[in-house]
């Protein structure tokens, strides 16, 4: 598909309109935003929502009988219900409200895993993992007696599905892995893994943070146990992330924390705790910025998941194209967009990551550079850093020429 044709589909200059933070120059620039795998833009939607909430209603949810709590808890669980239909939950009651997915993860770790888990059993990741779907289960490990075991990634990128075959066994427990490498790019076949996590009696967590703001993600679908990710990498604040989990584990799980809203009864020696989804979120929540996950989520939706994922599916593949012209360049991940989502990460040779980003931020493009949060991968690709550049449903073809002809321009530099 031609960029023309891809903008008849998906207008990006009138969705750009919408994110005030892209109408600005850095080093007299124009922005160009290559780093929202780390965190998205927020359109004005969502910057008015937020406004709204706090002008108009702002009151703690659940417990008061006044108009304005009772406006606050019925926006806070409209949101709940918006983020269920968004995975196709079968039930709002499935979606726990968190601070991030590394807490959505940490959660299942510690209320799931130190219920579940004894010294021998074992538990699957992969090496390409982002660290927030490695300690966590570091740490369960350390606690429980539990072992770890590694599922490799090949020359492209993508996992050795031999290494599954290999490592599930009747007391692999777990399997936990990420739906797509915030490095490598690369979508992992979540479904076919859920399959053959069951078969062995093992549930499936998958660490979805790179592509529930991208792609149509469908729990039922895939079949998985539990799935995490976070609101500020899908234009909604920071501040606010998602658990779905199968409504009987949850309803089998303890509480992850303490305190108010996630309990039924309590004397001075014990309590008894509240239903799902109350149980799992003690304290005030995160009121206003789940309201804004709402209408984030509203947002994608009128514009439609699978033409997000077509737009950058083109980003991707013209990306791809012009960095592999570039000499001395290394990209990390799928040569090709199959199977392959909108990050890039590479390196220059004889140029640190870091020069590399403060050169292009010179020509107001932003991307990242450094390990991403994932060491024991770079340690596998042999190199302590690389460049990323991530794109998302407002970038355009310019901004990646503008990239290309500042790494260009930085090589010419460094020779």
């Amino acid at each position: 598909m031609t960029t023309q044709a891809a903008l008849s589909l998906f207008d990006v200059l009138s969705i750009r309109r919408d994110f005030p933070i892209l109408h600005q120059e850095i080093n007299g620039k124009p922005l160009a935003f290559l780093d929202s795998a780390a965190s998205s833009q927020k359109p004005r939607q969502v910057i008015d929502c937020l406004e709204d909430y706090y002008r108009r209603y702002n009151a703690n949810v659940h417990r008061g009988v006044y108009k304005l709590s009772e406006q606050a808890t019925f926006a806070y669980e409209r949101a709940r219900g918006k983020v269920a239909r968004f995975v196709n939950a079968r039930s709002p009651k499935e979606v726990i409200f968190t601070r991030n997915a590394t807490e959505s993860i940490n959660l299942v770790a510690r209320s799931w895993g130190d219920a579940n888990l004894r010294e021998g059993d074992r538990i699957l990741l992969s090496v390409m993992e982002h660290h927030a779907n490695l300690i966590p289960w570091q740490m369960l490990a350390q606690r429980t007696g539990a072992q770890l075991d590694f599922v490799r990634v090949d020359g492209e990128g993508r996992l050795v599905m031999e290494d599954v075959d290999r490592l599930l066994t009747e007391k692999t427990r777990l399997v936990a892995i990420t739906h797509q490498s915030n490095v490598l790019g690369t979508i992992n076949p979540i479904q076919e893994l859920a399959l053959r996590a069951h078969s062995f009696g093992a549930l499936m967590l998958v660490d979805a943070a790179q592509s529930v703001p991208h792609m149509p993600v469908d729990v039922q679908t895939l079949d998985v146990d539990f799935l995490a990710f976070s609101g500020h990498k899908m234009c909604a604040p920071t501040g606010i992330g998602v658990l779905w989990g199968r409504r009987s584990l949850l309803e089998a799980m303890p509480p992850f924390l303490g305190g108010g809203s996630m309990i039924k009864t309590v004397d001075l020696h014990t309590a008894t705790y509240a239903d799902v989804p109350a149980r799992f979120e003690a304290g005030t929540p995160a009121i206003a910025e789940a309201i804004a996950l709402g209408e984030a989520v509203d947002y994608l939706q009128r514009l439609g998941l699978a033409t997000i994922y077509q737009h950058e599916h083109e980003l991707t593949a013209y990306a791809l194209e012009r960095l592999s012209a570039i000499e001395g360049l290394t990209i990390y991940g799928p040569k090709t967009t199959e199977m392959r989502g909108g990050s890039i990460s590479f390196t220059l040779d004889m140029v640190h990551p870091h020069d590399i980003a403060a050169l292009l931020d010179s020509d107001g493009v932003a991307v990242r550079a450094g390990h991403h949060c994932c060491q024991p991968l770079h340690t596998l690709l042999d190199v302590p850093a690389t460049t990323r550049a991530s794109f998302y449903l407002y970038n355009t073809q310019e901004e990646i020429d503008r990239l290309a002809i500042g790494l260009e321009r930085t090589q010419k530099l460094f020779a």
